[in-house]
């Protein structure tokens, strides 16, 4: 394998990983709220959490590129107080993979946090517990292996990004071509041989995901 060859792979892995660190937090405080608390617009904000696994990824990457891009809505101030671009950059990459990964992340964990019986939380929050002492020390430990299930999606969905990727940061070789990029590089260009070996990664790191959530369901949380 060149180097060529495996920068996409080590981006991607790179990418998904900084994507997940912050759609991880982000989707379970979602999932947690969402779960425990009533409040007005609760609808909305499931509405908006479910629009990015509605919309086609290429809308989505227009959407971003509408607020984040260089004469878009908050692109110009990044770029102009901060120094920092997004669109066609490793970076844009990572919202964009992030973007797509929160709604998995919320709704598989959501129902990992409501599946927590009411009764031991009650109890804890006798024993003086404020809320997030109660999240970490009571919540996510009973629902640890719903949340660990969300965090595997989550992952694999950024991996596997394209249509969002492609719109927002682009396909620049030796900087923002992610596998599945390269991926459909190499298949219009003809190049079987490089296609196959994204096809064969993907599809391995894909299985892992799928058993690793299959022996983390949600059904055995409370076993």
């Amino acid at each position: 394998m060149t180097s060529e060859e495996a920068f996409p792979i080590g981006l991607s892995l790179r990418v998904a990983a900084i994507a997940l660190g912050l759609a991880g937090p982000l989707g379970i405080g979602i999932a947690w709220v969402q779960a425990r608390h009533r409040y007005p617009l609760r609808w909305l904000v499931e509405a908006l959490v479910l629009l990015p696994l509605i919309l086609p990824p290429s809308v989505i990457g227009y959407f971003l590129i509408v607020v984040f891009g260089r004469r878009g809505l908050v692109g110009p101030l990044l770029e102009g107080t901060f120094g920092v671009r997004l669109v066609f950059s490793p970076a844009g990459a990572v919202l964009a993979s992030t973007v797509v990964a929160l709604p998995l992340v919320v709704k598989t964990a959501q129902p990992a946090i409501e599946a927590v019986p009411p009764e031991l939380e009650q109890v804890a929050k006798t024993l003086g517990l404020g809320p997030l002492s109660l999240l970490f020390r009571v919540t996510l430990p009973v629902a640890y292996r719903g949340v660990l299930a969300a965090l595997v999606l989550g992952y694999a969905r950024a991996l596997g990004e394209f249509g969002a990727t492609l719109m927002f940061a682009g396909n620049i070789p030796g900087l923002t071509n992610t596998m599945p990029l390269e991926l459909f590089a190499a298949y219009q260009g003809g190049d079987d041989a490089r296609a196959g070996l994204y096809v064969i990664v993907l599809t391995g790191m894909s299985l892992v995901v799928a058993f690793v959530a299959a022996r983390l369901s949600p059904r055995e949380i409370t076993g």
